[in-house]
């Protein structure tokens, strides 16, 4: 054996806290995060989120095209690359990578444990994809249609034995309650501690935007520490509190900051919904206990909701983007003729209605008296898309006619490939009732044969969501912002009101928007969901942003007046 030491970590399940290290928050993050988490030193499981939004249209149009298998292949990479090792150490790996088809990435794994015949047993989980549930779309025009599933196919394979278990839409979380579920023995009617697993998978599934990634007060420390940040850990204990931290040496930090702003990130005001459990966030309590080491507290649950999120995407038609720089004085009225040239082409060659959106965009604002061009330089971006790519080549065309026509000084950037009409999906969100997930879960044996199959039974209990029973599960953003003295809380709360939300949103605000606000007054913070603003969301949004990544950051560089007694107090870093 080589240097890398055993955990040993059966014999103590269920006497310690179990360390679960995440690898991936992203279809593309690179497969050696997951050796790193497994060499680095001890953990129990290994988990990854390689899903979002979009990525299953993705995997389906690959496999329709004949060039994809329906898995993520950094999944695949991080499982070659990590194997050797995650079999002498004898950790537990639970991912989503599977996709559209984790039983074709299960059995990719089975021929390389045959093939070096490592003391590991695979197995895959069924019953998110639901390609033929009747839904208000032709059969021809779904790419894809997968349902939510909670962790019960799971805490079941690893009952049954298995060492690695590959998911394809399950919730972001659920790998993290299943780990939780098995290593401590409760029950799927532990609600309260189900709800600390399952905020410690939120905390956990973005991967590196706990420990100093995607944090907002990063320029507050020197930019090396971000460079290449360790991966998180959770050490969740028998109630389902848990530490977050990360390996020893490891760049980045874990901070009472870091794990707020990643728990404000992507929740839905102060009830959280999970296909096992509901989770109440009103009494969330952050506490730093040492360096990188963070205790996570305060949940408490029910019983989820009858329905789960269904994630349907369907051929949208064809997109474009046309982008043109200009530089120095008159921008604006630059940008005003170019687009007054184009509509007029437009209107000549009877395009007007060709398309089903065209937007012209303007990307930035000059600098005043600049030092160099670049200071100065603003970009223009013609959007469209419509049913065909004929009025999108025909739109092409057009901006090529026009090249002597324009305005002083505007430029390309040299890659013109974005002008080409490109094919996109449109992504519908929808409720499906659990009861009609049929879940299972599948282990193979030498040769990729499946040897065993376990049915899962549903949830024992539903709880509907009261209020909120009108929630949208789809286009939104998340703001979250803090303070950090309890002495600005009491300011900070009433001015933080919906109509100062929509006042920092200023001219993108549309009345078709609805806002929701929660407080979180234990951690000082104010959470806001903006619902509708992504459109039809990140696959075929019109926006630049169109995951609203960059959202809060707009809104925190709004000037607003304090309280002259409040500028006594300076931040300081957070060792």
């Amino acid at each position: 054996m080589s240097s890398i030491q055993q955990n040993g970590h059966h014999d103590e399940r269920g006497t310690r806290p179990v360390r679960i290290a995440n690898c991936s928050g992203g279809q593309m993050e690179p497969g050696w995060q997951m050796r790193k988490q497994a060499s680095l030193g001890n953990v129990d499981f290994i988990t990854g989120d390689w899903l979002a939004e979009n990525n299953i249209a993705q995997e389906a149009a690959a496999m329709e095209a004949g060039t994809g298998e329906g898995f993520k292949k950094n999944a695949w990479e991080a499982l070659q690359l990590s194997m050797e090792v995650i079999n002498q150490k004898r950790i537990k790996v639970v991912i989503n990578g599977g996709g559209l088809s984790p039983q074709n990435l299960a059995k990719r794994c089975q021929e390389l444990i045959d093939k070096n015949n490592y003391n590991l047993t695979v197995a895959f989980v069924s019953g998110d994809n639901m390609v033929g549930q009747d839904t208000n779309f032709k059969p021809e025009d779904v790419l894809a249609c997968t349902a939510y599933i909670g962790a019960r196919g799971i805490v079941k394979g690893l009952e049954a034995g298995a060492d690695l278990i590959l998911c394809g839409r399950v919730a972001d979380a659920s790998p993290v309650i299943g780990a939780c579920m098995w290593w401590w023995g409760w029950s799927d009617t532990d609600y309260n501690r189900l709800a600390g697993a399952f905020l410690t998978g939120h905390l956990l599934e973005c991967s590196g935007y706990i420990t100093g990634s995607n944090y907002s007060g990063f320029h507050r420390f020197p930019l090396e520490r971000f460079v290449d940040v360790g991966f998180p850990i959770g050490e969740i204990e028998r109630d389902g509190s848990c530490i977050i931290t990360k390996h020893e040496g490891t760049n980045g930090m874990v901070t009472e900051d870091t794990v707020k702003c990643q728990f404000l990130y992507e929740i839905q005001g102060n009830v959280y919904l999970n296909s096992d459990v509901t989770a109440l966030l009103d009494n969330v309590q952050v506490r730093q206990v040492s360096k990188d080491r963070v205790h996570f507290s305060g949940m408490a649950g029910r019983p989820p909701p009858p329905t789960t999120k269904l994630a349907i995407f369907y051929k949208g038609g064809w997109e474009s983007q046309n982008l043109s720089n200009a530089a120095g004085y008159a921008t604006r009225k630059k940008y005003l003729l170019y687009e007054m040239q184009v509509r007029a082409r437009l209107a000549e060659q009877g395009l007007n209605e060709a398309f089903d959106c065209l937007e012209f965009q303007v990307v930035g604002t000059p600098k005043e008296n600049p030092t160099y061009q670049l200071e100065s330089t603003t970009y223009f971006r013609i959007y469209a898309q419509a049913a065909t790519p004929e009025p999108l080549a025909a739109l092409k065309l057009l901006l090529a006619d026009e090249t002597m026509q324009h305005f002083s000084g505007l430029h390309w950037s040299q890659d013109l490939r974005t002008a080409d009409p490109k094919s996109f999906y449109v992504y519908y969100p929808a409720l499906v009732s659990q009861d009609e997930i049929k879940e299972a879960v599948h282990l193979l044996g030498p040769g990729g044969k499946t040897v065993k199959s376990i049915e899962c039974t549903r949830p024992p209990a539903y709880e509907k969501m009261g209020e909120r029973e009108s929630y949208d599960p789809g286009s939104n953003i998340n703001c979250g912002l803090f303070v950090h003295r309890p002495e600005i809380w009491e300011w900070f709360r009433s001015f933080m009101t919906l109509d100062r939300m929509k006042s920092l949103i200023g001219g993108d605000w549309k009345d078709e928007y609805r806002l929701e606000r929660v407080e979180f007054p234990n951690i000082y913070a104010v959470h806001f969901v903006i619902y509708g603003i992504l459109g039809r969301g990140v696959s075929s949004s019109t926006l630049l942003d169109n995951r609203g990544k960059g959202f809060t950051d707009y809104v925190r560089v709004k000037h607003v007046d304090v309280p002259e007694k409040f500028l006594q107090w300076s931040w300081k870093e957070d060792e």
